[in-house]
């Protein structure tokens, strides 16, 4: 099945590790790890800006390979301090979404740049 690598994604900064912003495969969009970061780099927030901001990205990576929020199935949150933080970013998780994706959540022991929260997602059309 041909893949599609989507980079260079308008709005979003690029990485700067060897990575593309998602890959299509057929029906589903692997979107890789989104963090709170911006043109001048990593912008530390609470955990809930942060979510929001990573959101903000996941969703632009979506649309630039041409999948909705509403596509997104399943999303993967590392958090730096789930204790602390996974209640702030379960709002801003209700407040994303009308149907909840699958998800995972856990506790990584370090995320890039000391961010609080990561999150990745994987969209997939229904035809």
């Amino acid at each position: 099945m041909p893949r599609t690598f989507i980079t260079d994604v308008p709005d979003v900064p690029a990485s700067p590790s060897p990575i593309s912003n998602a890959v299509v495969v057929g029906q589903t969009c692997h979107i890789s790890g989104q963090l709170a970061v911006y043109e001048d780099g990593y912008r530390p927030g609470t955990a809930e800006e942060e979510a929001e901001r990573a959101f903000d990205l996941v969703f632009k990576v979506a649309d630039a390979a041409g999948f909705t929020s509403d596509e997104i199935v399943y999303i993967d949150i590392a958090f730096a301090d789930i204790e602390h933080d996974l209640a702030a970013v379960n709002a801003v998780c209700v407040r994303r979404f009308s149907d909840y994706p699958a998800r995972t959540v856990y506790e990584a022991a370090k995320l890039p740049f000391g961010a609080k929260v990561k999150v990745q997602a994987i969209a997939m059309k229904d035809n």
